[in-house]
């Protein structure tokens, strides 16, 4: 039930149908929540630690494992509260901030995928320059340029929520905020919020993996002009992770996309389903990724639980 204040409320939704075991629901929701936590927070004391990864690839790795790490403190919260208190109200200002963080740190993260495909060109197309190309300066300022884009590009439809009266049920269709739930909330002409959506998703989504996917068609091309096989394998083992992480990141978008625009008759547990998935399968396989492909990350693992430090 909503309060008397319920005018300042939103209510989020969990599973439909299986209330009564939400507290079950909420174990593997519990233990994948402290898996992505320690998981990209062991990766970022790795590279805080090792000066050996002290490197621009591991510094846009930093910035996806921060961006996930983000994205997972952002939606946790409400998932739990709903899943294990039935805390379903959230308040509208807290709601809005919720839905601006999540949507921000996705098209950073899409970002940060862009600037490591970036790094992965620069360090097999043309390795001479690479050290004088990606400085630490060079880093920060494509790193801040990321955060800027996805956070900045966000504001003009987090802002126009605020400018709407809400005269419908208020009852959200997920355990979090999300702009598209509150938007259909609205009682105006909400023309803006749907086609401004549309263009944003054209510009970063779209455009980052249509460059990922150019630039990979380059590296191909410079790997294959390499005379040894063994350099070959060694260029292109370099970038297992990275392809692998953007294939995550983007087939879960991909579906989550599908589900919402063609599925319309499917049942709400699979539209729920599908947008955890989003959220919460990239963040936990990008640590595992990583510490599976990358010989590094796993020797920095083993002298950090061993007790042994670099030099």
């Amino acid at each position: 039930m909503l309060s008397n204040n319920s005018a300042a409320l939103f209510l989020l939704t969990g599973f439909l149908g299986s209330e009564t075991i939400h507290r079950w629901i909420s174990i593997p929701f519990f233990v994948i929540y402290f898996s992505i936590l320690f998981g990209n927070g062991t990766l970022l004391v790795l590279i805080w630690n090792d000066h050996s990864l002290h490197e621009p690839m591991y510094y846009f790795l930093a910035m996806l494992v921060g961006t996930d790490l983000g994205m997972t403190l952002t939606t946790m919260p409400t998932v739990l509260g709903v899943l294990l208190l039935d805390q379903r109200e959230i308040a509208q200002a807290a709601c809005f901030t919720q839905s601006f963080l999540i949507h921000s740190l996705a098209i950073v993260e899409s970002g940060v995928l862009l600037a490591m495909a970036y790094d992965r060109f620069i360090a097999i197309c043309t390795p001479l320059r690479y050290s004088s190309t990606l400085t630490n300066s060079q880093v920060m300022n494509v790193g801040l340029g990321v955060v800027m884009r996805g956070f900045v590009s966000i504001v003009p439809l987090i802002l126009s929520l605020y400018c709407y009266p809400y005269c419908h049920s208020r009852v959200l269709l997920h355990t979090f905020c999300l702009h598209q739930d509150v938007m259909k909330l609205a009682c105006a002409d909400t023309t803006f919020n749907r086609f401004y959506p549309v263009i944003l998703v054209a510009l970063t989504f779209f455009l980052d993996a249509l460059i990922i996917f150019f630039s990979y068609v380059l590296i191909v091309k410079a790997v294959i002009g390499i005379a040894s096989r063994g350099e070959q394998t060694k260029a292109l083992g370099t970038c297992v992770s990275h392809i692998s992480c953007v294939l995550v990141f983007y087939i879960t978008v991909i579906s989550l996309t599908f589900i919402h625009r063609f599925g319309k008759h499917a049942p709400h547990v699979a539209h729920i389903t599908m947008t955890c998935v989003h959220f919460l399968f990239p963040p936990f396989m990008n640590p595992v990724i990583y510490s599976i492909k990358t010989k590094r990350i796993q020797g920095s693992i083993i002298h950090l639980f061993s007790g042994h430090r670099r030099a």
